[in-house]
């Protein structure tokens, strides 16, 4: 490393960083940040004040807002932000984990600020990043969720701690589903597939959507589909090495799969539908499938164990190591402190181009 950087991390606050059971946000912040010291940069995270960093820690919100009801999350989100943006002149660059809303103090600060997009909730958020797409930094989290209308610094796919997930040569006899009970998800399709294959069903996670779990998920549990709710990381660690396959049969364009990572990590293959990342992510034929429908789903679990569970380990550690993401990030914090090309000079460029295009068509007879 050539220079060290002043960097604050800007965390999100729904949990605490690193969380303890969900929070991928949480978690992507905690890991560059920690990452980022160990590089030997000077780091301050904003987050909750229960977080756990090696840097320094600035805290406004005592606790998470989604592990405490007594919080406030508006109150404490402005503080949260402002709190980051007062102490801008102390750092070289900001790397906001925070979604759309610190964008709209990043023109108050001469601090580079450096945002991660983690995947579009919704096209009504669209506007707060097209307003700043000249004066801050994307970085898109897959090639599939950039988003056409916005100029990306880079892509970089999250990395994950490896020592936190343990390679099992030889799993047990059921499958897993792991992440938010929500239909987009589609917990319930995995239960489908679990029944027509006769194979054993845990579905581990948060249930983000109470009607859906009631109506959808809870009346088919049972002895062979068993609902174990969120889980820390020892018991996630298990129950994916512990699984024949990872059912991740979601039904949106996802920016990214945390859980399909962590799942290659111990040698356990994913079968997925073929949507957002999901081909980024997984190697098909060789570190799970990509399917289009459930009876593909069970056409794979049936081939599943063909799949050499070790080329799912050294995928996840050639392409998807903390290490790997960090100098990612360091090399292009490092680009951008030195003054590098930006998202202004791209925009006026792309501009230029488009004002080209326009001339030379009002010339062609």
């Amino acid at each position: 490393m050539n220079q060290v950087l002043r960097i604050g991390v800007l965390s999100s606050i729904a949990h605490r960083t690193p969380p303890r059971s969900y929070g991928p946000w949480e978690l992507v912040a905690s890991t560059l940040a920690e990452g980022l010291i160990t590089l030997g940069h000077d780091v301050t995270l904003f987050a909750t004040a229960d977080s756990l960093t090696a840097g320094r820690l600035h805290a406004e919100a005592p606790a998470g807002y989604e592990e405490d009801s007594s919080i406030d999350a508006k109150v404490y989100e402005g503080l949260h932000i402002a709190a980051a943006f007062e102490r801008a002149g102390e750092f070289d660059l900001i790397s906001n984990q925070f979604d759309f809303l610190p964008l709209t103090y990043s023109r108050l600060i001469s601090t580079p600020v450096v945002t991660t997009i983690h995947g579009f909730s919704s096209e009504r958020i669209l506007p707060v990043y097209r307003a700043y797409d000249e004066t801050c930094h994307y970085v898109a989290i897959s090639d599939s969720d950039r988003h056409p209308d916005l100029g990306y610094a880079a892509t970089i796919l999250h990395g994950i701690d490896l020592a936190q997930f343990t390679f099992v040569t030889e799993p047990g006899e059921y499958l897993l589903f792991l992440g938010r009970i929500h239909p987009h998800k589609g917990t319930h399709l995995a239960i489908d597939v679990a029944q027509k294959c006769g194979l054993p069903l845990v579905i581990a996670g948060i249930v983000q959507d109470e009607d859906y779990f009631r109506e959808l998920v809870q009346p088919r549990l049972g002895p062979d589909i068993t609902y174990v709710g969120p889980v820390e990381p020892p018991q996630r660690d298990a129950l994916l090495g512990g699984a024949l396959a990872l059912l991740h049969l979601i039904s949106f364009a996802e920016p990214f799969g945390l859980s399909v990572v962590e799942s290659l990590a111990t040698g356990t293959p994913v079968i997925a539908f073929a949507l957002g990342s999901m081909p980024e992510l997984i190697r098909h034929g060789t570190t799970g499938f990509l399917v289009a429908d459930t009876a593909g789903a069970v056409e794979a679990v049936a081939q599943v164990r063909l799949l050499p569970r070790r080329s799912c380990r050294e995928d996840a550690v050639v392409r998807f190591s903390a290490e790997r993401m960090v100098a990612d990030y360091a090399e292009l914090f490092a680009g951008i402190v030195a003054g590098g090309p930006s998202a202004v000079s791209r925009a006026s460029s792309s501009a230029r181009s488009k004002n080209a295009k326009r001339t030379d068509a009002s010339l062609t007879p």
